[in-house]
């Protein structure tokens, strides 16, 4: 059977997204091991070597995540319906102030939020962490390492099937649906997206996610300087540097439980704070872990 020359399709923004995610996944992991080496290669004149490897892959890193986050925006904000994610959570009536809340309603855009955060935080402990920046990055590194598996969506086949790495926001609508509408050539100029849920169409949903997974991300300060404390056996000397990220951490993590509450009783029906997300609800639990730890 021919293949069809499909038509209309805006196909490199995923192309570019697909090398992005790529690259952040590859670079993420070899700051992880830089940082590792740098704390750990016995060689005085090697370590300040894999250390600015370490900056320069979590930088180049950061940069890559910015950009995939960059082409999700352009291919939402073109109504390009071809795309999957497009489709599932952009509406030609849906209201331009309410992109940022159908980025981040998806899975993807979720992870990808939450990855931002981390290189933001990232590239300030770079800057001020000092003796720390090496095991305290080479954690952080590691987490954005697993969190870019989660965006990679790329297919591994073996004997007997195949194994997926991951869900890209890239990945074609005709690619995972089997519709008769992919029987056209000019199917992409034929469809309309699905639009965000009218329940999400909120301010809330535009200021409280981001809020909440700065406090998620934040979490992961107090984490990594913690194993970096076990790491190096300084059991005491990584408090006093934590401190202000900790409390940082649950202030931030706090006033986003606050607006997901608030929100649950103004605008989702959904019977007041217990009564909703079990994310929401989850949420609380790092944050009275949290607290009591600054305590």
């Amino acid at each position: 059977m021919e293949e069809i020359q499909y038509i209309g399709e805006h196909l490199w923004p995923g192309r570019i997204g697909h090398f992005l995610a790529i690259l952040g996944f590859i670079t993420a992991l070899l700051g992880a091991v830089a940082y590792y080496f740098a704390l750990e290669d016995k060689s005085t004149e090697a370590r300040p070597l894999w250390k600015r490897i370490g900056r320069w892959s979590f930088g180049i890193h950061g940069l890559s995540v910015f950009g995939i986050i960059g082409m999700i925006f352009y291919i939402m904000l073109s109504q390009y319906y071809e795309y999957s994610y497009v489709f599932q959570h952009v509406s030609d009536d849906l209201p331009l102030r309410y992109i940022f809340s159908a980025f981040w309603e998806g899975q993807e855009g979720s992870f990808l939020l939450w990855m931002f955060w981390h290189v933001v935080l990232g590239y300030i402990l770079i800057y001020k962490a000092g003796e720390w920046e090496a095991p305290v990055m080479a954690i952080f590194s590691l987490v954005q390492f697993f969190l870019a598996s989660m965006i990679l969506g790329l297919f591994f086949y073996y004997w007997g099937g195949e194994l997926k790495m991951g869900s890209s926001p890239f990945q074609l609508f005709r690619d995972t649906a089997n519709l008769p509408i992919f029987q056209r050539a000019d199917y992409a100029t034929l469809i309309k997206g699905d639009g965000l849920n009218p329940l999400l169409q909120n301010y809330w949903m535009t200021i409280h996610p981001p809020t909440l997974f700065l406090g998620f991300a934040s979490v992961l300060v107090p984490f990594a300087y913690a194993i970096a404390g076990l790491w190096t056996k300084r059991y005491q000397d990584w408090l006093q540097p934590v401190m202000p990220w900790a409390l940082f951490s649950g202030a931030i993590l706090g006033l986003g439980i606050l607006m997901g509450g608030a929100w649950a009783y103004e605008a989702l029906s959904f019977g007041g704070y217990w009564a909703w997300d079990p994310v929401e609800n989850m949420s609380l639990v790092p944050w009275v872990i949290l607290v009591a730890g600054i305590h």
